[in-house]
């Protein structure tokens, strides 16, 4: 952790606040906040100056400055603590990951204005276990082409992917290029892109394999995806569970009563 200074190299120059906007001074201070984040001139858990101090080297009033500081803490940006070693310090907003309307890793990344990328772990052709087996609707074909994926956005590791898909309906699958979106390829490929799914989310304790793969600690709190996606014409195509992490993520679903729009979401008593 860094306590910054308000000349120093961290915070540069101030913004301008004298030319003529249509942007409010508040909403000025925050995009330049943003600035020195984006440009790495600030870091997470960087401790801002005393409210007093930046307000004065801006030429703003304390109140300008917090509603600055205001509208950064509503996204994420800033988390104030109080008290005699409190402040105002830099973190980094959680990855809105939107579940609503089968995304894709990669469109849920999109959505969130946020760069997806993939490291393989490992990708073959395995034998289906049972609920796989069960789930995919195999019967006597027991070969699934396995693909299992560490997601990482913002160049951190969010999530990891556990993928399974029938062999038979997807030939060469393993040829092909799998950092990208498998939706993408499903649907370019071999026209079978998942169109309708039920997922169930619980919360898991992370294993010490699944921890190293997310660079977390094992023992910490995951949010797990265990997902059945079929066709529109009802063909089991994917069985998957994916494990986000919890302090990096923040996942939502869109609810309604329309029918055509609307998840539904049940909730079922554990085993």
């Amino acid at each position: 952790m860094r306590n910054l200074e308000v000349d120093g190299e961290a915070l540069g120059d101030k913004p301008d606040l004298s030319s003529s906007t249509d942007d409010p001074s508040h909403a000025r201070i925050s995009a330049w906040l943003l600035d020195r984040i984006g440009v790495g001139k600030i870091h997470t858990d960087d401790k801002l100056p005393p409210e007093e101090e930046l307000a004065a080297s801006i030429g703003v009033s304390r109140m300008t400055l917090r509603q600055a500081l205001g509208s950064l803490e509503a996204q994420g940006w800033i988390e104030r603590k109080r008290g005699r070693s409190g402040g105002n310090f830099i973190r980094e907003p959680k990855v809105a990951v939107d579940l609503s309307g089968l995304p894709g890793f990669t469109e849920q990344m999109r959505r969130a204005n946020v760069r997806a990328g993939a490291r393989i772990i490992r990708a073959g052709l395995v034998e289906a276990s049972a609920d796989i087996t069960e789930a995919l609707e195999l019967g006597s074909r027991k070969d699934v082409f396995e693909v299992v994926r560490v997601r990482s956005a913002r160049r951190q590791p969010l999530a990891l992917e556990e993928t399974y898909l029938p062999a038979h309906l997807f030939p060469g699958l393993l040829d092909r290029r799998l950092t990208g979106s498998l939706y993408g390829l499903m649907r370019q490929h071999y026209d079978l892109a998942p169109h309708h799914a039920q997922e169930w989310l619980e919360p898991e304790i992370c294993s010490a394999d699944h921890a190293e793969l997310l660079g977390i600690e094992a023992g910490a709190a995951v949010m797990l995806v265990t997902r059945k996606a079929s066709t529109v014409s009802g063909v089991p195509v994917e069985f998957a569970h994916d494990r986000y992490r919890s302090d990096r993520t923040r996942i939502s679903l869109k609810t309604g009563l329309d029918p055509h729009m609307a998840t539904g979401l049940s909730i079922e008593p554990a085993d």
